[in-house]
């Protein structure tokens, strides 16, 4: 393992790395193992010479240079698929499992940042739906003296709690906007990178086929002055003179293309070669990038989820307060203060309704005096009426207050 302990999923080589990652950086040539190049002559891991050209059987491990039974550690944490192996110089499968590493963790970017823009929509509903909950709908509005100030601080700090959502809605807003900045940010950088190396692997694999072709080419050469030499040697007896010429003349033309394509192949080795170091250095500085990038990304990450958490506590206990401030009033809320405050405000008297008790109608009518007006009834000029007699079989009469009562 790496001696900084670093996961690093790019198989960067430090200054004491970990035996090469042939297979994922696609070198041609493998380099050896440098690990146990100090301590013994051959690695501890993979059993390879030093001085040999044999990749570390676990150089295909993807992703990360930390092996999983580093030197006299335990095992280590992080489990990972392996990578195809490939030797093939035009071969892309290390590079192109970096690039979609990386466009994976910009989705990742992508899916945290639309979670913070639906969860600010949900917060700033919610918060519009608090406020009118506690302006429209009524809550013991009629209520008194302490018992009604309590409910006053309740709605308001309900309202308030309302005002918090909405506020921390616009924060989440703030935080997608600054990691979509970084998401773009990143891919702005990284687009550079990548050109250079696809105008690289272009430029590779371009004299590549160039080579092979070369190779090709050589190759039939060789078979064709193999052929006219043992067309000499088999006819050097059997043929005249003439055709002896001939068959010389033939091998002398094999001869001389041959150099021609000797010289040729040469050459185009010689060109790939300088193509092959220009795209190792070029490649490795891809790698130091993309890892470089790549922690940042996660160290962003990391920290985005930590503030939004911590947003989301900090908004729990400001809420929290506000709850308090209730529970306070509540506090302050007196029954019989209520109580005492509704009598003195809706008190009739201080005597009870007197008894009410039977009455003969009769008994009332005989015993009732007179109710004088108060309003002066003038006098009459006439004389009062006669009193009526009766005579002796005529019915008697009582009058009370005007009105007559015949007995018979």
């Amino acid at each position: 393992m790496c001696q900084r302990k670093t996961v690093c999923f790019l198989l960067r080589f430090c200054s004491r790395s970990a035996c090469c990652a042939c297979f994922l950086l696609q070198l041609p040539a493998p380099r050896p193992c440098r690990r146990c190049a100090d301590a013994a002559s051959t690695c501890r891991w993979c059993q390879a010479v030093p001085w040999q050209r044999t990749p570390c059987a676990l150089a295909p491990v993807a992703l990360s240079c930390s092996l999983s039974q580093p030197h006299g550690g335990s095992p280590g944490w992080l489990q990972v698929p392996a990578v195809q192996k490939s030797t093939d110089l035009t071969s892309t499968v290390g590079y192109d499992s970096i690039i979609q590493h990386l466009n994976d963790g910009r989705k990742n970017c992508k899916e945290f940042e639309d979670f913070l823009k639906e969860r600010a929509i949900i917060e700033e509903k919610y918060g519009k739906e608090l406020i009118n909950l506690s302006k429209k709908k009524p809550c013991g509005q009629t209520e008194l003296n302490t018992l009604k100030r309590s409910l006053d601080v309740f709605k308001q700090q309900i309202d308030n709690v309302g005002q918090g959502h909405i506020q921390l809605a616009q924060t989440l807003r703030e935080e997608a906007k600054k990691m979509e900045e970084f998401r773009e940010k990143q891919k702005l950088h990284r687009k550079k990178i990548e050109l250079i190396m696809e105008a690289i692997h272009k430029n590779r694999n371009l004299q590549y086929k160039k080579t092979m072709e070369a190779k090709r080419l050589y190759e039939q050469r060789c078979r064709d002055k193999d052929e006219a030499e043992q067309a000499v040697h088999r006819n050097a007896n059997l043929v005249t003179q003439k055709q002896q010429e001939k068959l010389f003349l033939k091998l002398a033309q094999t001869k001389s293309a041959l150099e021609d394509s000797d010289r040729s192949y040469q050459q185009s080795i010689t060109a790939l070669e300088k193509i092959r170091e220009e795209w190792m250095k070029e490649h490795i500085k891809a790698c130091e990038f993309f890892e470089t990038q790549e922690c940042e990304r996660i160290r962003y990450f990391r920290s985005a989820l930590w503030l939004h958490v911590n947003q989301l506590s900090q908004g729990c206990v400001q809420n929290d307060e506000k709850y308090e401030e209730i529970r306070k009033s509540l506090e302050m809320c007196s029954i019989e203060k209520d109580i005492d405050f509704f009598v003195n405000l809706r008190k009739t008297g201080s005597s009870a309704p007197a008894p009410v008790v039977y009455e003969n109608y009769y008994n009332t009518q005989r015993n009732a005096t007179p109710v004088r007006s108060p309003v002066s009834v003038p006098i009459s000029r006439r004389a009062p009426p006669p009193t009526p007699t009766s005579g002796p079989g005529d019915p008697d009469y009582a009058t009370i207050d005007g009105y007559s009562l015949i007995h018979r």
